[in-house]
């Protein structure tokens, strides 16, 4: 006789953030690292993260502020980014230097560019498409 596997069919809360505000923060503190090997402008990484440049400087700065729903989920999709391209790449050095380069798959756009969009969305296209290239999970 086989034996049954139980599954769980209970609907699942994902209302909460499944990232705590203390992973947040050192999240935040690794794309600030992330940000300066991508050679990124304090006004660019405030478009990223969907922050006033001000507030950017200062969280930068250490005074990092509350960090919302939208900005975690902002942190990891940068930080998947990351991970991907670590992945894809041997050396990290054409990793960081991927991000600007021109691409057919966004039309001809670097993804810096797509992602400079501003939109939670962009940062998740360029998340999908390195995911894809790296043979997903």
């Amino acid at each position: 006789m086989t034996a049954l596997r139980l599954v769980d069919t209970q609907p699942r809360d994902f209302s909460s953030s499944p990232i705590s505000d203390a992973e947040a923060q050192a999240t935040f503190r690794a794309a600030v690292t992330l940000f300066e090997k991508w050679t990124l402008t304090d006004d660019q990484a405030a478009i990223l993260l969907d922050l006033p440049v001000r507030s950017y400087r200062r969280w930068k700065a250490g005074e990092i502020g509350r960090i919302d729903r939208d900005q975690k989920a902002r942190l990891s999709n940068l930080i998947g980014i990351h991970k991907a391209l670590r992945i894809i790449f041997r050396e990290a050095q054409r990793g960081y230097e991927w991000i600007r380069k021109e691409n057919a798959a966004f039309g001809g756009n670097s993804a810096l560019a797509v992602m400079l969009g501003g939109e939670l969305t962009d940062l998740m296209r360029v998340r999908r498409y390195l995911d894809a290239e790296r043979g997903g999970w």
